[in-house]
């Protein structure tokens, strides 16, 4: 919304400077987007007289001029100087707009500087309107009558020195789509004094002979209201220069005087009109719903093709008008024009926003109708649009004809004066509140300890005491809030196990050297598939893209999608993770809580000392214990089982169970996975079900005491032979199990299989098909320094278990 100082002035009587009435408005809740003040982009050109003119030595096309120009302000002597110009009306005598040296044409772009054309020197530049923007004229340099102040700025003289404002307008607050609602919240706050004019009847000296019906299917709702006049007799030419200067300000191009009336008054009052070209009318008008496959040919020069809900304004051949939105160019009026009929009408918010989206029109009508204009403006705006046609292009009005009534608005809300203060924090007396509401145009009456307030019909966003609080404070000032702590009853609010527990788990992420994303819980179709989801249920209604048609069943294909845009450019060491939810059915309680992580590429960056290498399911596995550790799991009691979904290599991967709960499962990426999701191996990843995880028993504040053993460990080494099927952890659970008082770790730390022991210990010794595991056992006395004997009767126990449970044997 646009609007100039001079606009607002003639609903405004105020002295405040335009500072002033920028940071207001920015206050009042319409915050200023920009403001274009003339004089820093025209300041700087002046009045200057041409003392002579002769022809260029040296171009036939030229003239040479001297001109009595005023450099450094009228109080100080004139200079003469010397400019070379291709104008034809240039000559001597004339009085024009001098531009010195060093200003920036507007027109051209160009910043001015002294130079040589022709080989004569010029020192300046005399000014056609197109060169400082104010029309499309370039004929000539602007003439000035003779006795124009020498040495003034134009701007001043020609009174184009008027400040544009631009306020963004929130789509609550229809009424400051005028000027005269932005001056009436001005006026409100105390930086001047409201004087809108009101409109001065025009009496009709016949009867209009257009009449107008309301079919019954728009009169309820669609279009309650239609006023109207005709005007005969009007001269469509070009509008006052004023109007055209006012137009032009606010960025719209003056096109003739019936059709900037219109515009007029669409910013004035937040009153869209709009003329038919009477003439062209067949018969009286008819405002119905439109009938699927009618067409309208609109003044924008496209042709719109309606269904059967859309607001229309027909005459006997069919809709003339898109009502609220555009009219047709059937019916548009131009310079041969010299009968008029005149419309205002109110049209249905929701039905003009639903026809302006559907046919993909955006107007300044549409604009305003779809944010709701006041209903009972109808008979104002003909009245201020009957006078300024008279005005612009004569005539004689007719009466105005009425069809349908203007829709009650009435409603009335209390207003307890202490709700200010409980709502937003103000201290502001009751008198305060009346005058201010009273001075926004509510209707405010006494009601025992409170007020009944009656919202006028142009503040259709005030629905309750809430909105009349906000109307109280806005105009008071929010900067004048001042920060106060609710008062705390009861337990204070803490974190549920829950949340405690996510908080956790990503903290021990991040630790750990993973990057949390945060992605949508949409995914293509096909990805989900890949991780078991995708199924119908699981389909979006409205889905943003075709890529997020599906909720995801795990955060994973987000992940791996993030990874394939970093390798493309470029990264080759990715570390991912992300806690959300996790979607496995459409039903209620069919979504859980995850964590899932990604490692793709290397460990790290390429470095000197060798420590890079691919990552590996070791590397899945340790950051799933890490984060089921964080839910305060202890690891050391998981059990691992190969039961893992299928988006997991079958022979390399795990899942950690505890009993028969599946806690977590980790592993490589299935190379279908990898080639579907584009993403370059080697990758693994895990997904922690948090919700799956135990949670664990209360423990006090204070930390147990140290309990650190005072006696030497023992350690010994052990090599057992098993059949290659045989997996680690069996090795390590019957081993801790053989002595645990005294056992207090059990690791691998070597084995040998395939190429690998046939090199190093021959293939006859381990044979076919079976492997070497290394494990080291760690015994830890607690009362006493064990013997030799004792250590060995270990040892043996703990041989007896690993051989009892794989059916291998110690390796010689």
């Amino acid at each position: 919304m646009k609007f100039s100082m001079s606009w607002l002035r003639e609903h405004l009587e105020t002295d405040a400077p335009l500072d002033a009435i920028t940071d207001a408005l920015t206050d009042l809740g319409l915050e200023v987007d920009g403001v274009e003040d003339p004089a820093a982009r025209l300041g700087g050109f002046t009045i200057a007289r041409v003392i002579e003119a002769k022809q260029h030595p040296n171009a036939d096309k030229l003239r040479l001029c001297r001109v009595e120009a005023w450099l450094n302000g009228p109080e100080q002597p004139s200079e003469e100087v010397q400019v070379v110009c291709g104008a034809p009306n240039a000559r001597t005598g004339l009085v024009g707009v001098f531009a010195r040296p060093g200003l920036h044409i507007p027109g051209t772009g160009v910043d001015l500087k002294p130079g040589v054309i022709r080989g004569e020197a010029s020192n300046g530049m005399l000014c056609s309107e197109r060169e400082l923007e104010l029309s499309d004229a370039h004929d000539g340099i602007i003439e000035l009558p003779a006795d124009a102040p020498l040495g003034a700025r134009y701007i001043d003289y020609a009174g184009i020195n008027d400040p544009v404002i631009e306020v963004a307008i929130t789509p609550n607050r229809p009424d400051a789509l005028g000027v005269a609602g932005i001056a009436r919240d001005l006026a409100a706050r105390g930086l001047g004094r409201l004087i809108t004019p009101p409109p001065a009847p025009v009496a009709g000296a016949f009867p209009c002979p257009v009449t107008v019906t309301l079919a019954p299917d728009v009169a309820d709702r669609a279009c309650p209201l239609f006023v109207g006049r005709l005007i005969r007799g009007v001269r469509n030419g070009p509008s006052p220069a004023w109007a055209q200067r006012r137009l032009r300000a606010i960025g719209l191009r003056p096109i003739s005087a019936l059709v900037d009336v219109t515009n007029l008054l669409t910013f004035d009052r937040a009153r869209p009109l709009h003329v038919f070209d009477a003439a062209r009318l067949r018969g009286g008008l008819t405002v119905r719903l439109s009938r699927g496959g009618e067409t309208l040919a609109a003044l924008d020069g496209k042709t719109y093709a309606f269904d059967d809900a859309m607001t229309v304004i027909c005459d006997e051949t069919g809709p003339v008008s898109i009502g609220g939105v555009m009219g047709g160019a059937s019916t548009g009026c131009d310079e041969t024009t010299t009968e008029v009929f005149v419309e205002a009408a109110y049209f249905d918010p929701t039905r003009t926003a639903a026809t302006g989206r559907a046919l993909r029109i955006v107007s300044d009508a549409r604009y305003r109708f779809e944010r709701g204009i006041d209903p009972a403006s109808a008979r104002d705006g003909i009245e201020l649009a009957t006078r300024l046609i008279l005005d612009f292009c004569g005539g004689e009005a007719s009466e105005v004809v009425v069809a349908g009534a203007v829709p009650d608005t009435t409603r009335v809300y209390p207003l307890r004066p202490e709700r200010v203060r409980s709502l937003v924090g103000m201290e502001i007396p009751a008198e305060a509140q009346v005058a201010t509401l009273t001075a926004l145009g509510f209707m405010v009456a006494p009601d025992g300890d409170a007020f009944s307030v009656t919202p006028p019909s142009w503040r259709p966003d005030v629905r309750g005491e809430a909105d009349l609080v906000e109307e109280v404070a806005r105009v008071a000032s929010l900067t004048r809030l001042q920060a106060r702590p609710l008062p705390v009853s009861g337990p204070r609010p803490a974190l549920s196990p829950a949340l405690t527990r996510t908080r956790a788990v990503r903290r021990r992420l991040a630790a750990a050297g993973l990057n949390e994303c945060v992605t949508y819980s949409f995914v293509a179709q096909a990805e989900a598939a890949l991780f078991g989801g995708g199924g119908a249920a699981m389909a979006l209604e409205n889905p943003i893209s075709s890529e997020m048609s599906h909720m995801r069943p795990s955060p994973l294909p987000a992940l791996l999608a993030a990874a394939a845009r970093n390798q493309a450019r470029g990264a080759d060491a990715l570390a991912l993770f992300e806690v959300g939810a996790a979607y496995v059915g459409a039903e209620p309680g069919e979504q859980r809580d995850v964590a899932a992580g990604l490692r793709a590429g290397a460990t790290a960056g390429r470095e000197w000392t060798g420590a890079r290498r691919p990552v590996d399911l070791w590397d899945a596995r340790a950051d799933a214990e890490a984060a089921l550790s964080a839910c305060g799991v202890t690891v050391e009691r998981l059990q691992i089982s190969r039961a893992t979904p299928g988006w997991l290599h079958p022979g390399r991967s795990g899942a950690l169970m505890l009993g028969r709960e599946t806690l977590a499962v980790f592993g490589e990426l299935h190379p279908a996975t990898l080639a579907a999701m584009d993403v370059k191996g080697p990758a693994v990843a895990f997904e922690v079900y948090l919700e799956a995880a135990p949670t664990p028993k209360a423990r006090g504040a204070t930390r147990p005491a140290l309990n650190a053993p005072a006696l030497q460990a023992v350690e010994r080494d052990f090599a057992f032979v098993v059949d290659a099927r045989v997996e680690a952890a069996s090795i390590l659970r019957a081993a801790q199990g053989a002595e645990k008082k005294l056992i207090a770790a059990v690791e691998v730390f070597d084995v040998f299989d395939g190429a690998r022991a046939a090199a190093q210990l021959g293939a006859g010794q381990l044979g076919a098909g079976r492997k070497s595991v290394a494990i080291s056992v760690r015994l830890q006395p607690q009362d006493r320094t064990l013997t030799e004997d004792e250590i060995e009767a270990v040892g043996a126990r703990v041989v007896a278990a690993v051989v009892k449970a794989t059916g291998g044997a110690l390796r010689t």
